[in-house]
Protein backbone atom coordinates (compact mmCIF):
# COMPACT_ATOMS: atom_id res chain seq x y z
CA UNK A 1 0.00 0.00 0.00
CA UNK A 2 1.67 3.45 -1.25
CA UNK A 3 0.23 6.79 -0.16
CA UNK A 4 1.29 10.55 -0.64
CA UNK A 5 1.08 13.78 1.85
CA UNK A 6 -0.78 16.52 0.15
CA UNK A 7 -0.82 20.18 0.75
CA UNK A 8 -3.57 22.34 -0.61
CA UNK A 9 -1.75 26.12 0.29
CA UNK A 10 1.99 26.67 0.91
CA UNK A 11 2.61 25.72 4.56
CA UNK A 12 -0.51 24.09 5.28
CA UNK A 13 -1.28 20.99 7.50
CA UNK A 14 -0.67 17.92 5.39
CA UNK A 15 -3.17 15.24 4.60
CA UNK A 16 -2.62 11.54 3.29
CA UNK A 17 -3.95 9.99 0.53
CA UNK A 18 -3.81 6.48 -1.15
CA UNK A 19 -2.14 6.24 -4.15
CA UNK A 20 -3.94 3.43 -6.00
CA UNK A 21 -1.98 2.80 -9.38
CA UNK A 22 -1.07 5.88 -10.11
CA UNK A 23 2.84 6.75 -9.58
CA UNK A 24 3.56 10.25 -8.27
CA UNK A 25 6.55 12.39 -7.60
CA UNK A 26 7.24 14.97 -4.93
CA UNK A 27 6.32 18.62 -5.80
CA UNK A 28 3.36 17.31 -8.58
CA UNK A 29 -0.45 18.19 -8.25
CA UNK A 30 -2.78 15.96 -8.20
CA UNK A 31 -7.03 16.02 -8.34
CA UNK A 32 -8.06 14.25 -4.93
CA UNK A 33 -10.98 13.51 -3.14
CA UNK A 34 -11.70 15.52 0.26
CA UNK A 35 -14.68 15.39 2.33
CA UNK A 36 -15.32 18.86 0.93
CA UNK A 37 -14.90 17.61 -2.46
CA UNK A 38 -12.43 17.52 -5.10
CA UNK A 39 -9.48 19.03 -5.02
CA UNK A 40 -6.16 20.00 -5.87
CA UNK A 41 -3.02 20.09 -3.89
CA UNK A 42 0.73 19.46 -4.13
CA UNK A 43 2.21 16.15 -3.45
CA UNK A 44 4.93 16.78 -0.88
CA UNK A 45 5.89 13.45 0.35
CA UNK A 46 5.59 9.45 -0.70
CA UNK A 47 5.51 6.62 1.35
CA UNK A 48 5.55 3.28 -0.27
CA UNK A 49 5.07 -0.31 0.80
CA UNK A 50 2.79 0.10 3.69
CA UNK A 51 1.01 -2.34 5.51
CA UNK A 52 -3.16 -2.01 4.59
CA UNK A 53 -4.43 1.20 5.78
CA UNK A 54 -8.40 2.14 6.10
CA UNK A 55 -10.41 4.74 6.17
CA UNK A 56 -7.94 7.09 3.61
CA UNK A 57 -9.40 9.26 0.89
CA UNK A 58 -7.34 8.53 -2.43
CA UNK A 59 -5.75 10.79 -5.44
CA UNK A 60 -8.18 11.18 -8.28
CA UNK A 61 -5.46 11.53 -10.56
CA UNK A 62 -1.93 13.28 -11.89
CA UNK A 63 -3.66 17.14 -12.48
CA UNK A 64 -3.19 17.93 -15.95
CA UNK A 65 -2.42 21.54 -17.20
CA UNK A 66 -6.48 22.48 -17.41
CA UNK A 67 -6.86 21.33 -14.29
CA UNK A 68 -3.53 23.88 -13.03
CA UNK A 69 -5.53 26.60 -15.03
CA UNK A 70 -9.23 26.05 -13.16
CA UNK A 71 -7.41 25.90 -9.99
CA UNK A 72 -5.41 29.52 -10.68
CA UNK A 73 -9.39 30.46 -12.27
CA UNK A 74 -11.08 29.42 -8.43
CA UNK A 75 -8.41 31.41 -6.67
CA UNK A 76 -9.25 34.50 -8.88
CA UNK A 77 -12.69 34.25 -8.81
CA UNK A 78 -12.58 33.40 -4.89
CA UNK A 79 -10.38 36.82 -4.69
CA UNK A 80 -13.13 38.86 -5.83
CA UNK A 81 -15.74 36.66 -3.60
CA UNK A 82 -13.93 37.72 -0.92
CA UNK A 83 -14.48 41.60 -1.71
CA UNK A 84 -17.96 40.77 -2.40
CA UNK A 85 -18.36 39.32 0.99
CA UNK A 86 -16.74 42.17 3.12
CA UNK A 87 -19.10 44.24 1.24
CA UNK A 88 -22.00 42.36 2.21
CA UNK A 89 -20.90 41.93 5.75
CA UNK A 90 -20.56 45.94 5.92
CA UNK A 91 -24.32 45.94 4.61
CA UNK A 92 -25.50 43.53 7.39
CA UNK A 93 -22.96 45.41 9.76
CA UNK A 94 -21.95 41.68 11.39
CA UNK A 95 -19.17 41.48 14.08
CA UNK A 96 -16.95 39.14 11.93
CA UNK A 97 -13.55 39.53 10.08
CA UNK A 98 -13.17 37.64 6.73
CA UNK A 99 -9.34 35.97 6.61
CA UNK A 100 -9.26 34.30 3.62
CA UNK A 101 -11.74 32.09 1.26
CA UNK A 102 -11.68 29.63 -1.18
CA UNK A 103 -13.59 27.47 -4.33
CA UNK A 104 -13.45 23.40 -3.75
CA UNK A 105 -11.26 22.33 -7.14
CA UNK A 106 -15.29 21.35 -8.86
CA UNK A 107 -16.61 24.41 -7.57
CA UNK A 108 -18.78 23.17 -5.37
CA UNK A 109 -18.23 24.25 -2.15
CA UNK A 110 -17.02 28.17 -1.32
CA UNK A 111 -15.74 28.03 2.32
CA UNK A 112 -15.08 30.85 4.24
CA UNK A 113 -12.44 31.26 7.22
CA UNK A 114 -13.50 34.24 10.01
CA UNK A 115 -12.86 35.06 13.45
CA UNK A 116 -15.16 36.85 15.80
CA UNK A 117 -15.46 37.94 19.32
CA UNK A 118 -18.35 36.77 19.53
CA UNK A 119 -21.06 34.09 18.26
CA UNK A 120 -22.75 35.47 15.00
CA UNK A 121 -25.86 35.14 13.40
CA UNK A 122 -24.58 35.06 9.47
CA UNK A 123 -27.77 32.85 8.30
CA UNK A 124 -28.46 35.72 6.24
CA UNK A 125 -25.65 36.31 4.44
CA UNK A 126 -25.30 32.70 3.86
CA UNK A 127 -28.46 32.90 1.90
CA UNK A 128 -27.17 35.76 0.08
CA UNK A 129 -23.63 34.49 -0.87
CA UNK A 130 -25.72 30.91 -2.20
CA UNK A 131 -27.74 33.14 -4.20
CA UNK A 132 -25.02 35.21 -5.59
CA UNK A 133 -22.65 32.30 -6.66
CA UNK A 134 -24.54 29.61 -7.12
CA UNK A 135 -22.89 27.34 -4.98
CA UNK A 136 -22.73 26.16 -1.66
CA UNK A 137 -21.59 28.04 1.17
CA UNK A 138 -19.54 27.46 4.72
CA UNK A 139 -18.31 29.27 7.20
CA UNK A 140 -15.89 28.65 9.44
CA UNK A 141 -14.56 30.40 12.56
CA UNK A 142 -10.86 30.14 13.13
CA UNK A 143 -8.75 31.28 16.26
CA UNK A 144 -6.24 33.45 16.53
CA UNK A 145 -3.32 31.31 15.89
CA UNK A 146 -4.71 30.16 12.46
CA UNK A 147 -4.98 33.61 11.48
CA UNK A 148 -1.58 34.83 11.87
CA UNK A 149 -0.62 31.71 9.80
CA UNK A 150 -3.25 32.88 7.04
CA UNK A 151 -1.79 36.66 7.25
CA UNK A 152 1.60 36.21 8.00
CA UNK A 153 4.08 38.53 9.83
CA UNK A 154 7.45 39.14 11.78
CA UNK A 155 8.22 37.30 14.91
CA UNK A 156 10.75 38.68 18.04
CA UNK A 157 13.75 37.01 16.34
CA UNK A 158 13.26 38.93 13.05
CA UNK A 159 11.84 35.70 10.93
CA UNK A 160 8.97 35.20 9.44
CA UNK A 161 6.03 33.71 11.38
CA UNK A 162 6.87 29.74 11.98
CA UNK A 163 3.11 29.57 11.88
CA UNK A 164 3.01 30.98 8.20
CA UNK A 165 6.21 29.95 6.51
CA UNK A 166 7.24 25.96 7.34
CA UNK A 167 4.66 24.71 10.77
CA UNK A 168 2.23 22.04 9.12
CA UNK A 169 0.89 21.09 12.37
CA UNK A 170 -0.24 23.32 15.03
CA UNK A 171 1.13 21.78 18.49
CA UNK A 172 -0.65 22.68 21.57
CA UNK A 173 1.97 25.10 23.76
CA UNK A 174 1.86 25.13 27.30
CA UNK A 175 3.11 28.07 29.98
CA UNK A 176 4.89 24.87 31.57
CA UNK A 177 7.14 24.75 28.41
CA UNK A 178 8.52 28.58 29.16
CA UNK A 179 9.19 27.78 33.24
CA UNK A 180 11.17 24.04 31.86
CA UNK A 181 13.46 26.55 30.10
CA UNK A 182 13.77 29.10 32.35
CA UNK A 183 12.54 31.47 30.85
CA UNK A 184 10.86 35.24 32.04
CA UNK A 185 7.39 34.85 32.20
CA UNK A 186 6.78 38.49 30.81
CA UNK A 187 3.62 38.31 27.96
CA UNK A 188 5.91 40.43 25.77
CA UNK A 189 8.73 37.79 25.91
CA UNK A 190 6.66 34.62 25.36
CA UNK A 191 3.89 35.59 23.20
CA UNK A 192 3.41 35.81 19.77
CA UNK A 193 2.24 37.91 17.06
CA UNK A 194 -1.19 36.08 17.85
CA UNK A 195 -1.44 37.20 21.34
CA UNK A 196 -0.56 33.16 22.08
CA UNK A 197 2.48 31.88 23.67
CA UNK A 198 5.18 30.95 21.23
CA UNK A 199 5.37 28.19 18.78
CA UNK A 200 9.05 27.85 19.36
CA UNK A 201 8.52 27.30 23.09
CA UNK A 202 7.90 23.48 21.86
CA UNK A 203 11.09 23.03 19.55
CA UNK A 204 13.63 22.02 22.41
CA UNK A 205 11.07 21.45 25.12
CA UNK A 206 12.31 17.91 25.34
CA UNK A 207 15.88 18.45 25.34
CA UNK A 208 15.33 21.14 28.43
CA UNK A 209 13.54 17.94 30.35
CA UNK A 210 15.80 15.17 29.41
CA UNK A 211 19.25 18.35 30.75
CA UNK A 212 16.86 19.03 33.83
CA UNK A 213 16.59 15.26 35.02
CA UNK A 214 19.54 15.38 36.61
CA UNK A 215 19.32 18.88 38.14
CA UNK A 216 17.50 20.21 41.39
CA UNK A 217 14.90 22.71 41.16
CA UNK A 218 15.10 26.29 42.27
CA UNK A 219 14.73 26.67 46.19
CA UNK A 220 15.56 23.05 46.79
CA UNK A 221 17.50 22.11 49.45
CA UNK A 222 20.38 19.79 48.67
CA UNK A 223 23.19 17.86 50.92
CA UNK A 224 26.46 19.18 49.57
CA UNK A 225 29.39 17.71 51.94
CA UNK A 226 27.04 16.87 54.66
CA UNK A 227 25.99 20.22 54.96
CA UNK A 228 22.61 21.76 54.02
CA UNK A 229 22.26 24.45 51.11
CA UNK A 230 19.35 25.98 48.86
CA UNK A 231 19.53 26.18 45.26
CA UNK A 232 19.49 29.28 44.45
CA UNK A 233 20.36 29.19 40.35
CA UNK A 234 20.34 26.36 37.78
CA UNK A 235 22.08 26.58 34.45
CA UNK A 236 20.20 23.80 32.42
CA UNK A 237 22.20 23.54 29.63
CA UNK A 238 25.83 23.95 31.25
CA UNK A 239 24.42 21.29 33.63
CA UNK A 240 25.49 22.66 36.89
CA UNK A 241 23.75 24.96 39.80
CA UNK A 242 24.53 26.88 43.10
CA UNK A 243 23.73 26.44 46.17
CA UNK A 244 23.98 28.97 49.04
CA UNK A 245 26.09 26.92 51.79
CA UNK A 246 25.96 28.77 54.97
CA UNK A 247 26.11 32.27 52.85
CA UNK A 248 28.88 30.76 50.98
CA UNK A 249 28.09 29.86 46.86
CA UNK A 250 29.29 26.92 45.63
CA UNK A 251 28.61 26.13 42.13
CA UNK A 252 27.88 22.22 41.45
CA UNK A 253 28.72 20.18 38.27
CA UNK A 254 26.47 17.61 37.50
CA UNK A 255 29.26 14.82 36.31
CA UNK A 256 26.79 12.95 34.38
CA UNK A 257 25.88 15.60 32.06
CA UNK A 258 23.22 16.34 29.17
CA UNK A 259 23.65 13.44 26.54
Amino acid sequence: MNLCGVVFKESGKIYNFLLEDIKVNKNDYVIVETEKGQQLGKVVSIFENLGKINKLKSVIRIASKADYNKHLKNLSDAKNALMETRKEIEILDLKMQIIDCSYTFDRKQLIFNFIADERVDFRDLVKILASKFKTRIELHQIGVRDKSKEIGGIGHCGRVLCCSDFLNFMETISINMAKNQNIALNPNKINGACGRLLCCLSYEDDIYTECRSELPNIGDIVKIDGINGKVIYVDILNQKYKVNLNNEIKEIKVKNGCK
